[in-house]
């Protein structure tokens, strides 16, 4: 590829995504925590302590300021924030505030975000998603964060991947509260688009002029023939639906790591081709697809808040990045306004009912001491982001 001009904004964020119960430790009062420990779960080990970031987010954030990059994506732990219905805790209130402010000290833009799959016991012992005062519950919720954090949050994000939370949960039935409905499944998602745009409302009360969206889960797809329509009505239930309920946000968050191959019989689930930890395509080109196509869906500025691969092979996780960042410098060179890109993740952490297997990580955890170590995809990602499209082009 010869290098030419591009309109770049100077103001790109440049970043890592993380989510508070994956790397925090100590989140006994989700029902994660609870699920981790069911009979019969099919979680294959306990969070634990994580990557105890509790205690250690400012070493996290040093790693940020030395690789290079401008911004962060965090989030806050609801099950601490709200322990019980109505229950503020100020302790967990000024822990959060001392990381954001942390984040300004060292010149990060602090990404925020609401939700990230996790519940409070209270909320998931009175029917989660499937009681209809959650919409409630989570707008209040956002009142008490945009009051605490207003001045000091860069951009929220209200709830992570609803779509996967939906999927996952009440479809598939590998994540709590382990229902395999459709129906529950389709009334779960349109009970996540009301509570996003009560949360977003919410957070408008103020203080503070942030830009809010919400991070979907978009797929790039491949069609078998006979599969069309099965995919028209998987897309349009999981990404299109959504992307209408988004329209007055002020940005769209698009979180990509694949490619879906549907056929006549539905997703098929183990598509020829090289694969990643997670069991995934490798397929940086998902990245350009998915913004692309949601381009073409939507008017708003587009950030990637996340995208990544788990893969304990260092050379593949390059191999991926490099990609993945061509496919982002193709579609800003066509004038698509995309804003910033997050890679998943900073650490190695605990992935869900997989455990910590997956590394998504560009700097690895030590599971007993919680020393942090620096991958080679770290100083390349560093290096990369320093000097883009140049570096992306000559790779």
């Amino acid at each position: 590829m010869a290098l030419h001009e591009i309109n770049f904004p100077t103001t790109f964020l440049w970043g890592t995504s993380t989510s508070a119960y994956q790397i925090e430790g100590g989140g006994t009062n989700t029902d994660w925590w609870r699920f981790e420990r069911a009979p019969g779960t099919v979680a294959v080990e306990e969070c634990g302590e994580a990557c105890d970031s509790w205690h250690r987010y400012e070493e996290d954030l040093d790693l940020l300021v030395q690789f290079g990059l401008n911004s962060f994506r965090l989030s806050i732990e609801w099950a601490r924030i709200e322990p019980e219905y109505g229950v503020f805790s100020r302790d967990a209130l000024d822990h959060y505030r001392a990381v954001l402010e942390a984040c300004h000290a060292r010149g990060i833009v602090p990404v925020v975000t609401l939700h990230h799959f996790t519940l409070p016991l209270w909320v998931a012992d009175a029917g989660g998603f499937e009681n209809p005062e959650i919409v409630t519950w989570l707008a209040n919720y956002a009142s008490v964060v945009g009051r605490e954090f207003g001045a000091l949050i860069g951009i929220a994000c209200t709830i992570n991947e609803p779509n996967i939370v939906a999927v996952m949960g009440y479809l598939l039935g590998v994540f709590p509260p382990q229902v395999t409905d459709d129906g529950r499944f389709v009334a779960v998602n349109e009970m996540m688009r009301k509570a996003h745009v009560a949360m977003r409302e919410a957070l408008r009360e103020g203080p503070g002029t942030y830009p809010i969206g919400m991070p979907l889960s978009m797929q790039d797809y491949e069609t078998l023939p006979g599969g069309e329509q099965e995919m028209h009505a998987m897309r349009d239930e999981m990404e299109d639906k959504y992307l209408r309920a988004c329209e007055g946000d002020d940005y769209l968050g698009v979180q990509c790591y694949t490619k879906m191959v549907v056929g006549p019989d539905g997703v098929v689930f183990d598509p020829p081709g090289e694969k990643t930890e997670m069991g995934y395509l490798f397929w940086p080109q998902c990245v350009e697809q998915t913004v692309r196509r949601a381009a073409s869906f939507s008017s708003l500025p587009i950030y990637v808040t996340e995208n990544g691969i788990g893969t304990d092979d260092d050379d593949q996780r390059i191999r991926y990045l490099t990609g993945a960042l061509q496919g982002l410098h193709r579609v800003l060179d066509e004038g698509v306004d995309v804003r910033g890109y997050f890679q998943w993740s900073l650490l190695d952490n605990f992935e869900w009912s997989l455990g910590y297997r997956p590394k998504f990580g560009i700097v690895s955890v030590d599971r007993t001491t919680f020393v942090r170590t620096p991958k080679p995809s770290a100083q390349w990602y560093a290096t990369t982001t320093r000097d883009f499209p140049r570096s992306v082009l000559d790779t």
